[in-house]
């Protein structure tokens, strides 16, 4: 099965080593992939792992289901718009082809030994 990142990779090669905790993303813009990944796959704690304690959602004492849930979706594409990366910070802009909807997000990403989801702006 090809990887749900729109690699065009095994999935097995692509974000499940990251999911397994085999590998870690080099860069902010592989971390968003395999958190892409992480929802169509349903590794919610993967998504947890991979975001920035700075997050609203860690307050959120239902956050891992509502994860289960949204993971419950049909993830038909991801597409990559914009991609900048500086030492300690990151913005990726995205545009996530969920069931009948699109997510248009430009996500900020912080890293701290390891590359972690801060935020996202939803665009229109």
């Amino acid at each position: 099965m090809n990887c749900p990142c729109g690699s065009g990779i095994k999935y097995k090669k692509c974000c499940e080593p990251f999911h397994k905790n085999k590998k870690k993303p080099k860069n902010a813009l592989l971390l968003m992939k395999s958190r892409y990944s992480a929802y169509a796959m349903e590794q919610a704690k993967y998504i947890i792992k991979t975001t920035h304690k700075n997050n609203p959602e860690w307050n959120n004492p239902n956050w891992e289901k509502e994860i289960k849930q949204f993971s419950q979706s049909e993830f038909k594409k991801l597409e990559i718009i914009f991609f900048e990366e500086k030492e300690n910070e990151a913005f990726v802009e995205f545009k996530a082809f969920v069931d009948d909807f699109v997510i248009h997000e430009k996500s900020r990403f912080l890293k701290e030994d390891v590359w972690l989801y801060e935020s996202g702006e939803i665009l229109v």
